[in-house]
C-alpha cells in the first residue's frame, strides 16, 4: 500500500530506500564504492514503478 496517492512505493519500500540512503552516505565519508547499493536503491524505485503503472492499465 502506497503511502499516498501519488506514490507508487510501499512502506517497506520507502524504509529500504532510507536505510540503504543512510549506508550510502556512510560509505562515501570512508571513501569506499558505492554503485551496488545505489543499484539497489534503483531497482526498488523501477519495480514500484512498474507495479503503479500497471495497476493504472486495470483501471
Amino acid at each position: 500500500m502506497a503511502l499516498t496517492n501519488k506514490d507508487p512505493h510501499n512502506a517497506r519500500e520507502l524504509a529500504a530506500t532510507v536505510i540503504l540512503a543512510a549506508r550510502i552516505v556512510r560509505r562515501q565519508e570512508r571513501g569506499k564504492p558505492t554503485k551496488r547499493l545505489e543499484q539497489r536503491v534503483e531497482r526498488i524505485r523501477e519495480d514500484a514503478q512498474k507495479r503503479e503503472d500497471s495497476r493504472g492499465r486495470k483501471k
